[in-house]
């Protein structure tokens, strides 16, 4: 036989007999491979025949209460069509959604994330750096942010790590299985549902708004850090009620030996009126930690003084951090720069220059001020952009040969801010570093 015969044999799909069953318009069809199960759910491996991609079939019984009950049959329908208009790279999609009246069931087809559920994945994986689990972090509580944001709100009420789920090969976190997420405005028909562990004390008054997800994320972040389930200390359910009733936190949050990490996870577990929300807590600075640092910009202003002789006169003057840059506004065949840095021996120099707008280049001449007073390399690209930024303000139609990088305008008085802006604006190199 020949190999590529024998391959294309050995990858043709099964026939629809090797599968389980399909949903009613027949594009999706679900195999018996079960991904996940819970008490009244479970996830099945399917395909999309159209698309020709792997899915998630999510098959949730009903409960004999709400088939009996047009009213709770509409709003289980309504909940379901508000899961397929959420958009978001942080939730899970959905793809398609039906009622199986003959065996009573929700069944839903997401999308498939390739490593399973952020716990399966944590348990797998017991030498995960404290930078992933911030990107988890950050992922989940932008999707809360999301989700929060919609008018009205929507709130999860059973999030925990089970319920979140990762793509491995790129370490993308998508928030998932919305079977209890539901309106604000339904106060009336709230009971008590989700995961006890992961369960805000205020879920058991009934009182409540969309910071129980964020009480829920805080438990997710302990059992990510410590790969234990909250509360296993307790020996039955009563005893876990007991202890969130009383504000008592799990005895696993006293391993966090990380008193940064420990504060971050306390702040989500706060009494509700002090819990703060996603688009707070995605500023703090535990979650900033591994963003790079954004270079200072430019500062341009135009300053004025007074000559030997008592005539005006205006230069600009230019600074980056530590290191100034002043020169006159007479554009010959040689402009005369003034630049004051900090040498390695920690003291300020001045140096006066000129240079040749015919032969120089910020680079040469940054690179010749590197070597004289011995800076370190670094040093020589803030050099260089000074310059750059000085002769794009003289002529604009100069061709700078680093990247300038941001600027902004620090006016001494509003005819001097109005002076460079209009410069500026005619200068589409110093226009767009402005904009950035």
């Amino acid at each position: 036989m020949d190999p590529v015969e024998a391959e294309e044999q050995q990858t043709e799909p099964p026939d629809d007999e090797a599968y389980a069953e399909a949903d009613p318009t027949g594009r999706f069809i679900r195999y018996d491979e079960i991904l996940g199960s819970g008490a009244v759910k479970t996830v099945y491996k399917a395909f999309d025949k159209l698309e020709g991609d792997e899915v998630a079939w999510c098959q949730t019984r009903i409960d004999d209460s709400v088939m009996g009950s047009s009213d709770k049959m509409a709003q289980l329908n309504t909940e379901i069509r508000l899961l397929k208009t959420l958009r978001h790279k942080n939730i899970q999609k959905l793809f398609a959604s039906w009622i199986d009246e003959d065996k009573k069931t929700v069944n839903i087809i997401t999308e498939l994330c390739t490593s399973g559920s952020l716990r399966q994945f944590r348990k797998k994986h017991n030498k995960v750096g404290m930078k992933a689990m911030r990107g988890w972090a950050i992922q989940i509580l932008t999707g809360l942010e999301y989700l929060h944001s919609q008018k009205p709100a929507i709130i999860h009420r059973d999030l925990k790590c089970d319920n979140i789920f990762i793509n491995g090969h790129d370490g993308q976190v998508k928030i998932g299985d919305f079977g209890l997420a539901t309106f604000l405005h339904q106060r009336k028909t709230r009971s008590i549902k989700g995961t006890l562990e992961f369960m805000a004390p205020e879920l058991f008054t009934g009182n409540y708004n969309e910071l129980v997800d964020i009480y829920s994320f805080g438990m997710c972040m302990l059992e990510m850090v410590t790969c234990e389930y909250p509360y296993s200390e307790c020996e039955g359910k009563p005893w876990i009620y007991k202890k969130i009733s009383e504000g008592i936190k799990p005895a696993v949050l006293s391993k966090v030996e990380d008193a940064e990490v420990r504060g971050f996870i306390e702040i989500c577990l706060a009494p509700a009126a002090e819990r703060l929300c996603a688009s707070e807590l995605l500023k703090n600075c535990f979650l900033q930690k591994d963003k790079p640092i954004p270079a200072p910009p430019i500062s341009v202003s135009l300053v004025s003084s007074v000559t030997k002789d008592g005539r005006q006169s205006a230069s600009f003057m230019l600074w980056k951090g530590e290191f100034s840059l002043k020169g006159d506004m007479h554009v010959t065949d040689h402009v005369n720069l003034s630049l004051r840095f900090p040498d390695p021996s920690g003291c300020f120099k001045n140096a006066e220059f000129p240079f040749d707008v015919d032969q120089d280049t910020s680079l040469s001449v940054a690179l010749e001020m590197v070597d004289t007073f011995g800076l370190p390399q670094g040093n020589m690209q803030i050099i260089a952009q000074l310059i750059e930024v000085f002769l794009l303000i003289l002529i604009p139609e100069w061709v700078p040969c680093v990247a300038v990088g941001r600027v902004v305008v620090v006016p001494e008085s509003a005819h001097s801010h109005s002076y460079i802006s209009k410069i500026i604006m005619n200068c589409r190199q110093l226009r767009l570093a402005v904009l950035g």
